[in-house]
């Protein structure tokens, strides 16, 4: 295969141009340009559409990026700074933020029924055996 660059990657490309690019993708795309570029085609696929208006994205990728599951602060800055700019409040990305906090409460949510049942399967039937 040629070295030279065997793929067109204009969203990648565009990504990179306007300062939108996670350093953490280079490594995917040295790899697989071709697949990255294609999952990036389906990420701003609503975009392209129109479906949203520019502050309502804005709001959604501060909630991905903010989310327990994600945690990436460069993005939830770059995102609170572009919301702003669009005239979204602080309150309103702070109302935001708490929603998207309660992510992190399915592990409470699994976890406090296991413990209870834990708890009292230890004092009916005592200790495991065996364990380590």
């Amino acid at each position: 295969m040629d070295t030279a660059k065997d793929t067109a990657t204009p969203i990648c490309d565009h990504m990179r141009s306007i300062g939108n690019w996670n350093p953490a993708w280079n490594t995917l795309a040295e790899l697989d340009e071709a697949w990255l570029e294609k999952f990036m085609q389906m990420n701003a696929h609503a975009v392209r559409k129109g479906l949203f208006d520019p502050l309502t994205l804005e709001f959604i990728a501060i909630a991905v990026d903010a989310s327990c599951t994600h945690m990436y602060a460069p993005g939830v800055r770059r995102h609170i700074r572009k919301a702003l700019e669009l005239g979204a409040s602080k309150e309103q990305i702070l109302a935001l933020l708490q929603m998207v906090s309660v992510v992190g409460i399915h592990s409470v949510a699994m976890g406090v029924p296991i413990l209870v049942e834990e708890a009292e399967s230890l004092t009916k039937d005592g200790p495991v055996k065996g364990s380590f």
